[in-house]
């Protein structure tokens, strides 16, 4: 099989397609929907997005050292795409696309009621890389939707119905293919029948 060399570029995919919100108050809060942003640490937990200087959010994010990273389902499809293509100059996005941004106590931007999970974040770092410079934060906490929880306190993300971005199209996500350590997991044996003497 052939290889076809490409310029350096951006090519990991599939990515989450996150909307951001920020601000410290009603008059403040934006919404801006990301890609670049993922796990950075564990312990303690951190996470990053990276934002071009020239964004709406980028300066209110960086006054107020706080965003909030709220994971995106199938119904909340339409407003994720429109709240990355539409400016918080002009418009509030929220409103527009009926969203319940919620003020919170730990940080100072606010969380969208809609979103199954809501990660709240405090800047610790803007590293300028060039088209965009990396906001580093801390996890200061995570909101989830009570109805993705069992009786027994487990979390069912799957139950969320979260999508995927992969190079310009969003995408469902399909069935479960594994889980993490199945490979190196040893078979356990079933029951074992008695014999009849």
């Amino acid at each position: 099989m052939g290889k076809i060399k490409w310029k350096p570029g951006n090519m990991i995919y599939p990515l989450p397609a996150v909307m951001v919100s920020c601000g410290k108050n009603e008059e403040e809060h934006n919404i801006i929907t990301v890609a670049w942003t993922g796990t950075i640490c564990t312990n303690p937990p951190m996470t990053y997005i990276s934002i071009k200087p020239e964004r709406h959010s980028y300066e209110i994010i960086k006054r107020n050292k706080a965003f909030v990273i709220n994971l995106t389902t199938e119904a909340l499809l339409r407003a994720t795409d429109y709240c990355g293509v539409r400016s918080g100059k002009n418009e509030n996005k929220g409103k527009k696309m009926k969203l319940n941004l919620v003020n919170t106590e730990e940080i100072m931007a606010p969380l969208i009621e809609e979103s199954p999970v809501n990660i709240l974040c405090e800047v610790v770092e803007i590293k300028k890389l060039g088209s965009h410079d990396m906001f580093i934060a801390k996890i200061q906490s995570v909101y989830v939707d009570e109805n993705l929880m069992d009786g027994q306190g487990k979390f069912h993300l799957d139950a969320a119905k979260l999508f995927a971005y992969s190079h310009g199209v969003y995408y469902s996500l399909g069935e479960k293919l594994g889980t993490f350590g199945y490979s190196v997991k040893k078979k356990t044996m079933g029951p074992t029948k008695k014999k009849k003497k």
